[in-house]
């Protein structure tokens, strides 16, 4: 598995959980915010938006919470000023870790962010120190029971994917970001509805870890997870499937 698959199967484990605390609505409102305010409140004309809304969507948030989202990122209703921030740096073992945040107080968030790394055995570096490290592409997930893989290979090069991973009982359709949109109307016009569908960012390559370091990068990108501002992190972490399996447990 590749080092975004094995991640998002933690994240997914964590799903019900996030979703319980409400985690998952307040940072896909954030997003859609976000979104709003830099490419306007039309999801049609702003993919931005329309990759946030059909997140949002498919967590199943209320039309009226995606509604008032849109509202105040575009300005026409009051609400908190965001701003993004991205952070670069390492974990234990030299992993690479990008972190991407959306903050109402900056010098809050810079300051929490840099005691994280510090105490979970990470170094927070310069913006660009491992930002060219990590690819940002679309990734598509689709239930290998729903589907052949000749025929999601068929629909999605078609449409500008680049690559189709076997990711035990998934496939993952890989596509430059730009090209998110049109590959994600071909597999839907199969009458597929993905797993999932986001732009994310992919490692050109992987650090392996194992044991107690692979533990503590798992601890320390978890801890990140967790913080209220923190949207994404990526890592470039590589762990054996049955290890990362009992760690995650």
């Amino acid at each position: 598995m590749s080092g975004h698959s094995k991640w998002a199967t933690i994240k997914h484990k964590k799903a019900a959980t996030d979703a319980k605390r409400g985690k998952v609505f307040t940072r896909l409102i954030r997003e859609i915010q976000i979104a709003a305010r830099h490419g306007g409140g039309d999801p049609e004309a702003n993919p931005r938006l329309r990759t946030a809304v059909a997140a949002a969507k498919a967590a199943s948030m209320p039309g009226a919470n995606i509604d008032r989202a849109i509202l105040r990122g575009s300005g026409q209703l009051e609400g908190e000023s965001l701003e993004e921030i991205t952070f670069e740096g390492y974990a234990p073992a030299g992993v690479a870790v990008y972190v991407e945040t959306v903050t109402d107080n900056r010098n809050r968030t810079v300051a929490e962010l840099r005691h994280m790394f510090s105490k979970n055995g990470g170094n927070l570096g310069e913006n660009g120190c491992v930002g060219w490290i990590f690819n940002l592409k679309s990734v598509i997930v689709v239930a290998k029971d729903k589907v052949s893989e000749d025929d999601l290979m068929e629909a999605a090069l078609e449409a500008g994917a680049e690559d189709i991973e076997d990711s035990g009982d998934s496939w993952e359709v890989h596509s430059p970001f730009a090209n998110h949109d049109g590959v994600l109307a071909a597999i839907t016009g199969l009458g597929l509805e993905p797993d999932s569908a986001e732009v994310t960012r992919i490692p050109q390559n992987t650090v392996k870890v194992e044991g107690k370091q692979a533990m503590a990068v798992l601890r320390m990108v978890d801890a990140l997870e967790e913080h209220d501002d923190v949207q994404n992190v990526y890592a470039n972490f590589d762990i054996d499937d049955s290890e990362l399996e009992a760690l995650s447990a």
